[in-house]
């Protein structure tokens, strides 16, 4: 029965004290951790120039309010569009005096952890929105965005009485 089980007692690998679950194990446990310390330590930015703000959604029984923080952003630089059930949040993070930061010369940066660049997403919408009272407003860095449920009027059925 020994020659079924490739790793058991006194056969390959595990003859040596070294049980190669174990070190997977470890392995894996490494790898995790280093993982999230990077994800932690990361800006908030992806290679092809986009920025990721952070966005809360939340949902009760009037609508949908969705809420993201877009820091150092001009308000004149936000879109909030709605089309087929889709609401698209549209920002731009602009660096400012770039032609000062190249003028800089000899000057070296430690770490640039700020993001710029442009911020797209989007968001299906569970139902049908009430698409003329979206309210939209930014303050403080913080875009919130309130999408009403389409309230349907539920109008009384009138039922002809017949006499016999």
């Amino acid at each position: 029965m020994r020659y079924v089980v490739p790793f058991g007692r006194g056969y390959g690998v595990a003859r040596r004290g070294v049980d190669p679950f174990t070190l997977m194990r470890r392995e894996m446990e490494n790898m995790l951790e280093t993982f999230a310390r990077d994800l932690e330590s990361a800006p908030a930015v992806a290679e092809n120039g986009f920025f990721s703000p952070v966005v809360e959604v939340k949902e009760d029984d009037k609508g949908l309010t969705i809420e993201a923080d877009l820091p150092g952003v001009d308000p004149d630089d936000v879109s909030v569009e709605l089309a087929d059930g889709v609401l698209t949040l549209k920002a731009e993070r602009k660096m400012e005096k770039e032609e000062d930061k190249e003028a800089e010369e000899g000057v070296k940066y430690h770490v640039m952890e700020r993001a710029y660049g442009t911020f797209l997403r989007r968001f299906n919408l569970p139902w049908e929105a009430d698409e003329e009272n979206i309210e939209a407003s930014f303050d403080k860095g913080v875009l919130k965005i309130f999408v009403p449920k389409k309230v349907e009027e539920k109008k009384a059925k009138k039922i002809a009485v017949k006499a016999k």
